[in-house]
Order: C-alpha cells, then sequence, then structure tokens
C-alpha cells in the first residue's frame, strides 16, 4: 500500500550544506571554538590544499590536490598545471565558486609560491600556497 500525503511533489533536500565547522588554530597546532561562512571556507582552503590527493586513505579521492608528480618539472610545463590542480581541488568544495587572479614568485631551491583569489558563497579570499617544483 501506498501512503497518501497532500502533496503530489517529491521531498526537497537542503541546497546547501551548513558551513560551521570546528576552528583549527595552526600557529598553536590545536581545535577551540567554530568557524562559519568565509572563515571556515578559508580553513577549507587550507586543509585542502595540505593534502596531497590519493595519497591518504582516510580522505575521498575528491578530496586534496595533485602536486607531488610535479617536482622536477620545468617551469613551462608545471606552473599551467599548478594553476590547473589548484583550481580543481578547490572547485570540489560546494561553497567555492570560483578560482583565479594566479600570480606565481619563484623562490629559493625549486619553490614557487602560487598566490590566487578564491571566490565563495560567503565572498572572496587571497590564498597562496609554496610548491616546490
Amino acid at each position: 500500500m501506498t501512503p497518501r500525503t497532500a502533496s503530489t511533489q517529491p521531498p526537497q533536500l537542503a541546497e546547501r550544506l551548513p558551513s560551521r565547522t570546528f576552528r583549527l588554530w595552526e600557529e598553536e597546532g590545536r581545535m577551540a571554538g567554530m568557524a562559519d561562512g568565509l572563515d571556515a571556507v578559508r580553513q577549507a582552503v587550507r586543509l585542502i590544499l595540505s593534502v596531497e590527493r590519493y595519497a591518504w586513505l582516510i580522505h575521498s579521492w575528491n578530496y586534496g590536490v595533485e602536486l607531488a608528480d610535479l617536482f622536477g618539472k620545468p617551469l613551462s610545463y608545471a606552473l599551467p598545471e599548478v594553476e590547473r590542480r589548484i583550481t580543481e581541488a578547490l572547485l570540489q568544495d560546494d561553497r567555492i565558486t570560483a578560482v583565479h587572479d594566479f600570480t606565481f614568485t619563484k623562490g629559493r631551491g625549486g619553490r614557487v609560491t602560487a598566490a590566487f583569489t578564491v571566490e565563495s558563497v560567503f565572498g572572496s579570499l587571497r590564498e597562496d600556497r609554496e610548491v616546490e617544483l
């Protein structure tokens, strides 16, 4: 027997999951309090970019960024790949709508710092990531 309801429409699921999460204090190496909105997105960006994709079984294959295999590659190949891979990794989060305005600064010892803007449903933020190539 099929249950009867007043509505013929299927139930609607929430459009977006809540953004509230535990706050990580990186400098102190501890968790305390909660983060929400743009602060939670900033924290998510840092966490996503600190995990090498496919390296840890605890993480989904959609989590993290693939940068390890770029070590030793020529800059002409590696820099566009860093941009593409960071963008791809961050767009897995449904709060992030765009990643753009990449700038690269060469450092010592094959290190490159990628700075970029992350657009989210809560606003935009500027972030950077150092990569050893």
